[in-house]
């Protein structure tokens, strides 16, 4: 039942249930992914969970801590999807692609994680990181550098595409229509001076972002192995 104030404007109905912290971070995630950083505000949040601010700052101090603790949730994720029996490279493989997947999907937290880098969940993901390449008989003195080298390129990758995402996204060129536009530029260099470049372009217009990532993935587990 929609109820009427004193100058007879309308309000919706306030929420009966009782409001938890995992409720209030899931719909937070749920406003970032559909309209990015600034859709995410504390009148958003009472408007889509029927409550007040009072109910809201029980549970969160502000939008920033909403931010940190939604990117906490969803490196969490990652990290529990990973099958704790695989073997250690397909596990390192799984989880690398599991966090490029998932900044992917959530393109905001990216963004969250260049401002506050070492998020707890996201230690736990190095710490991850680095049991696996002590699985895989890394060397102690080179397992920091290989951690650093691995997290430093799934972050920087995933970042880049959510990047060239959130730009497309305002524009009326899709990304195929952006990479074969690209490849035309690239295939009209002189390939006298840009002879890897220009043969470069035949593959620009149809290269596969995520499959692209997991080569990369495979280089650095091929590199890997030659440290032991």
């Amino acid at each position: 039942m929609v109820k009427r104030t004193v100058k007879g404007s309308t309000r919706a109905p306030r929420r009966t249930d009782s409001l938890s912290r995992e409720v209030i971070i899931q719909t937070a995630i749920e406003i970032l992914d559909s309209g990015g950083e600034k859709a995410l505000t504390l009148r958003a949040l009472t408007v889509r969970l029927s409550t007040g601010y009072g109910a809201i700052y029980h549970h969160v101090a502000d939008k920033n801590d909403l931010l940190a603790t939604a990117t906490d949730d969803v490196i969490t994720a990652v990290l529990s999807g990973t099958v704790a029996d695989a073997d250690p490279r397909t596990a390192l493989r799984r989880l690398a692609l599991g966090l490029f997947d998932a900044i992917d999907a959530h393109p905001w937290v990216g963004a969250e994680l260049s401002r506050q880098p070492w998020r707890p969940a996201l230690l736990d993901f190095y710490e991850s990181i680095g049991r696996l390449l002590d699985a895989l008989d890394v060397p102690e003195k080179a397992r920091f550098d290989a951690a650093g080298t691995l997290v430093n390129y799934v972050l920087g990758v995933a970042a880049q595409n959510a990047a060239n995402a959130r730009l497309r996204a305002g524009s009326d060129a899709d990304r195929e229509a952006f990479l074969q536009n690209a490849a035309t530029q690239w295939a009209q260099l002189d390939p006298g001076r840009y002879p890897f470049v220009h043969a470069a372009a035949t593959q620009l217009g149809e290269h596969d972002d995520r499959g692209q990532f997991l080569v990369g993935i495979d280089i650095f587990l091929a590199g890997i192995s030659a440290l032991g």
